[in-house]
C-alpha cells in the first residue's frame, strides 16, 4: 500500500509541476480538467465541479473567477433555470489543457507500467489473502470479487 501511495504522490507532484510550468495553479488545472472530463449527463455547474474536485462551493467560485479573468473559462446561464451558472472551456482553455495533457500522457507512458505493476501486486495479494483459510475476515471488495469469480468461472 505504501508503494501505491508513493507512486500516486509522484504523479501528483509531476502534475502540479506541469501545471505551474503552463502558468496555472494546480487547482486551476484540475478545474479545467474537471470541466472537460465531466461524464455525460452531468452539467458543468459549480456544485458538480465542487463535488468532482472535493472542494467547497466558494472555493470553486474563486477558481472559476480567476480562470474567467484569464480567458480560460466562460460563464453561461442554464436555459432551463437562469439562476444556475454553467461554465465552459474557452478556446484558450482548451489549448492550455491540451498542452498540459500532452505532458501528462508522456509521463504516464514512462511511469504507467510501474504504477500498474504496483497496483496489480496489491490486487493479487488482496485476492490471495481472501482465499487464505487464516484470513478470517473478508472485505466487501473481496466478497464482490469472489462472487464475480463464481459467476464467471
Amino acid at each position: 500500500m505504501a508503494e501505491l501511495r508513493y507512486q500516486i504522490r509522484r504523479f501528483l507532484r509531476f502534475s502540479e509541476t506541469a501545471a505551474r510550468q503552463a502558468g496555472l495553479e494546480p487547482q486551476q488545472h484540475q478545474l479545467l480538467l474537471a470541466v472537460k472530463g465531466l461524464p455525460d449527463g452531468i452539467g458543468p455547474t459549480i456544485s458538480a465541479l465542487a463535488e468532482r474536485l472535493q472542494l467547497q462551493h466558494h472555493s470553486v467560485v474563486g477558481l472559476i473567477d480567476r480562470l474567467v479573468d484569464r480567458g480560460f473559462l466562460v460563464r453561461l446561464r442554464a436555459a432551463d433555470d437562469r439562476r444556475k451558472v454553467l461554465v465552459k472551456l474557452s478556446q484558450d482553455g482548451e489549448n492550455c489543457l491540451r498542452h498540459v495533457a500532452f505532458d501528462h500522457l508522456h509521463e504516464l507512458q514512462l511511469t504507467g507500467p510501474r504504477f500498474i505493476h504496483v497496483l496489480q501486486g496489491l490486487l493479487d495479494n488482496a485476492y490471495i489473502s481472501t482465499k487464505s483459510p487464516n484470513s478470517g475476515r473478508h472485505s466487501t471488495a473481496s466478497k464482490n470479487q469472489t462472487r464475480r469469480d463464481k459467476k464467471h468461472g
